[in-house]
């Protein structure tokens, strides 16, 4: 793991691991399910990062041998939020990790000719503000959408917020960190650039549609 000099908020995730996994996902010729599959698994590796520093207390308990203080998870469990549709791959493969994590979900669209984003759908747990948010999304392109939601999940009242993507650009990386400076980013790489349409470059294409088979 190592963080990049782009922003001391941007932790990157470079396990072999998931950049094994990554090179497979971005070649076009790999199939929807093997594409899912690969995100689930590499889901998996990037929530033992971010949730690397959860606050632990301890807890009396008998082993078969004898009477310990062991550790535990201290105060409320996490929410993962997910942002439709593309974020819903990376939320299986983090519940597999931390099943009793709460959930919400924010919809988003990004507008093809303003490049801005537009809210459809918002439902968090109420008690959002007594819990860490893990925002999932697999692409951080223009930072346009991810800032909006943080925004609303602000409003909400959420305050210990993390931002896990698969695929970072360093414009989205700038824009969002300028937004939301307080926010820790965690990503398995950053790319070279956006194009013209705002796709991340070399990037792996449409994460939904890779995901779903859509076009």
């Amino acid at each position: 793991m190592s963080t990049s000099k782009l922003s001391k908020n941007l932790t990157v995730v470079d396990h072999p691991l998931v950049l094994h996994k990554l090179t497979l996902m971005r070649d076009k010729h790999t199939p929807s399910a093997v594409f899912r599959q690969l995100l689930r698994e590499i889901s998996l590796l990037l929530a033992y990062e971010v949730s690397r520093d959860l606050p632990m207390t301890t807890q009396t308990i008998e082993t078969p041998v004898a009477e310990m203080e062991a550790p535990i998870l201290k105060g409320k469990k996490l929410v993962i939020v997910s942002i439709l549709r593309a974020g819903n791959g990376l939320l299986e493969g983090m519940l597999d990790l931390m099943p009793s994590a709460r959930v919400g979900h924010i919809g988003l669209y990004r507008n093809p000719d303003t490049l801005q984003p537009v809210e459809y759908y918002m439902k968090v747990p109420v008690d959002i503000a007594e819990r860490r948010v893990i925002v999932v999304d697999p692409m951080l392109a223009t930072g346009n959408s991810v800032s909006a939601a943080i925004t609303r999940l602000k409003e909400k009242g959420a305050k210990d917020i993390r931002l896990v993507c698969l695929l970072s650009a360093p414009e989205g990386i700038e824009r969002f960190t300028k937004e939301h400076p307080d926010v820790q980013i965690y990503t398995a790489a950053v790319d070279s650039h956006l194009n013209s349409h705002g796709y991340i470059v070399p990037g792996l294409g449409d994460a939904g549609d890779r995901m779903f088979g859509t076009k």
